[in-house]
């Protein structure tokens, strides 16, 4: 037992030295790698072969799905066909262990041809792959936790990682946000976490609405048929100026109040708490969890309601 796990810890330890030399030898050409793309006006064509195709690609999702518009294009397929898939305004980002690979450098020709700026990344400064590149950025990796120093893992896990890197920068440089990756993400959990209040609220005539002059047996009455145990009060402009919950008729009850001869505003709760329809939705299932409550109304920019949104939708969303 003890034996397997010291090879394990023997992997992590070399791919780390390596993933550390790497972070220490970053210099000008990432940073002229990144406005490179920070500036392409067209997208990021990744490619490699074998292992380092496997990387182009994951690159190019990563890319893709953080705001920088990529495509992995398989240099063999390139050859007979699917090279049209560069365009003039493109910047093509090659992913080579050895700088040496035929199918790789078999593009270099024709990338030059079209014009379009070629970063690569190798773990081989003088190859010529590197040699024929705009930029070239240099793995560094001394040896593979490969026993054998056959299979590529160091150098694999080096170039994810970097990858990674590019993709971040770029995030952060161009102010990519929650909401933009919420519409690249519609699906899967992380789609349903960012999605917004206007997907999952109720609108029109499902909102629950009463004027602050409403007698309480209507405003009861409205709060009953429209099925939320809530209604917004508005004033006579038609703005949010109070809320009446379930919990409210409770309270009004124990003090001794009569809903006969009472009007909305004698039982509503003041400035209540709102939502907007831009607004994540688990922000909105926060701000209820943290005042307690179950509803929210959902106002626009002049504080007019335009929606309700309650615990249950946003639970029934698979938010959480």
């Amino acid at each position: 037992m003890d034996e397997i796990l010291q090879k394990a810890k023997r992997v992590f330890d070399i791919e780390i030295q390596a993933l550390e030399k790497l972070r220490d030898n970053l210099g000008d050409n990432f940073v002229k790698a990144v406005e490179l793309i920070l500036n392409c006006q067209g997208k990021v064509i990744t490619t490699g072969v074998g292992k380092s195709g496997h990387i182009a690609r994951k690159v190019a999702s990563t890319l893709s799905s953080t705001g920088t518009p990529a495509h992995f294009l398989h240099p063999a397929e390139a050859l007979h066909g699917d090279l049209g898939v560069i365009d003039s305004g493109d910047v093509v980002l090659a992913f080579s262990n050895s700088g040496e690979s035929p199918e790789v450098n078999s593009l270099v020709p024709y990338i030059k041809l079209l014009g379009v700026p070629l970063i690569s990344i190798t773990n081989n400064p003088h190859s010529t792959l590197a040699k024929h590149s705009d930029v070239h950025i240099f793995l560094s990796v001394e040896r593979e936790a490969c026993p054998l120093q056959l299979a590529p893992t160091s150098s694999s896990t080096a170039s994810l990682v970097l990858g990674d890197a590019l993709a971040m920068v770029l995030l952060e440089l161009k102010g990519f946000t929650e909401k933009d990756f919420a519409l690249r993400h519609p699906g899967g959990s992380l789609g349903r976490r960012l999605r917004q209040v206007a997907d999952l609220c109720h609108k029109g005539e499902e909102v629950p609405i009463v004027k602050e002059d409403t007698p309480m047996k209507e405003a009861i009455i409205e709060m009953t048929s429209k099925g939320f145990g809530a209604t917004a009060v508005v004033g006579q402009e038609g703005k949010l100026i109070g809320i009446i919950t379930d919990g409210d008729l409770r309270r009004f009850v124990n003090r001794g109040g009569n809903f006969d001869t009472s009007i909305a505003r004698d039982v509503m709760t003041k400035n209540p708490k709102t939502a907007r329809m831009e607004e994540l939705a688990v922000e909105a299932l926060k701000r209820m969890e943290d005042y307690k409550i179950t509803v929210l109304i959902v106002v626009d920019e002049r504080g007019t309601p335009v929606g309700i949104i309650h615990m249950h939708d946003i639970l029934r969303a698979g938010i959480l």
